[in-house]
């Protein structure tokens, strides 16, 4: 029997005994705290993880500076035209913004008659052709024969009928089924040699220009004072001799009308 006496106990209790014993409780209660605060940061980060993975993605639109980076685009665009108007030769071909924005090139109407229209929305001129003199019936007789019909304002910026809602406005008021295009720089009405409003040019489907000048011989606008007495649509009868195959029996007129009010001019 091993008999364990007083001194014995003591003995194996004393240092470095005691020491060795109260290390290795003191580490192992370390270890424990070290696990605990590990598992504690993982399921935090888990946590933090998943609650970016939720939350949504910031639109371009909260962006302070977005509303300013859709802009519209401009109203009047830098137009495209090539060569200049000279009778029996290809018409200058262009592209210009209409009234509503929107793009229009005289190549889109290729193998077609078009018929251009210099206009000015508050010109009394214009006015007049459109409620008493030949623009309607001229109109009229262009759509028949399936020719397009183009109107192009020259005004310049801050000139008399420059702004894009009062040429919207005559096109309301004079039931025009046309686009009214922006010249705002002037380049096409130049190309063509416009001076006045109304000032019309014919050009026929081989997009040869074949007519320039008056709608009719009636320099008042509304049909009242014809030369020599007679009344004649020169627009009409282009568009006549181009049905017929034959050459336009008067290709060149003198416009009248207000002057165009090209910007820069005074």
């Amino acid at each position: 029997m091993l008999i364990c006496n007083e001194r014995q106990i003591s003995d194996d209790f004393s240092f470095p005994g005691i020491h060795l014993f109260m290390a290795h409780v003191a580490f192992s209660r370390l270890i424990g705290v070290i696990v605990v605060a590990g598992l504690t940061s993982c399921r935090t980060s888990e946590t933090i993880s998943e609650s970016s993975e939720r939350a949504p993605s910031p639109r371009i639109s909260d962006s302070p500076d977005a509303s300013d980076s859709a802009q519209a685009p401009p109203r009047h665009a830098p137009p495209v035209v090539t060569g200049k108007a000279e009778l029996g030769k290809p018409a200058p071909l262009f592209s210009l913004l209409d009234e509503a924005g929107k793009t229009v090139s005289l190549t889109d109407y290729r193998g077609k008659i078009v018929v251009l229209e210099w206009f000015n929305p508050f010109c009394p001129f214009v006015k007049a052709s459109h409620e008493r003199g030949s623009m309607k019936p001229a109109i009229e007789k262009a759509e028949r024969q399936g020719a397009v019909w183009l109107a192009v304002n020259s005004a310049g910026p801050g000139k008399q009928g420059h702004e894009a809602v009062a040429n919207a406005a005559a096109k309301k008021q004079w039931n025009m089924n046309y686009p009214v295009l922006m010249d705002a720089t002037g380049e096409v009405g130049r190309a063509y040699g416009a001076q006045r409003t109304p000032h019309m040019f014919v050009i026929d489907s081989a997009g040869i220009l074949v007519y320039m000048g008056a709608i009719d011989n009636s320099p008042d606008g509304d049909r009242g004072s014809p030369k020599d007495g007679v009344l004649v649509s020169h627009v009409e009868e282009a568009l006549e001799d181009i049905a017929m195959k034959r050459a336009v029996r008067t290709a060149s007129t003198e416009a009248y009308g207000c002057t165009v009010k090209y910007g820069g001019d005074r």
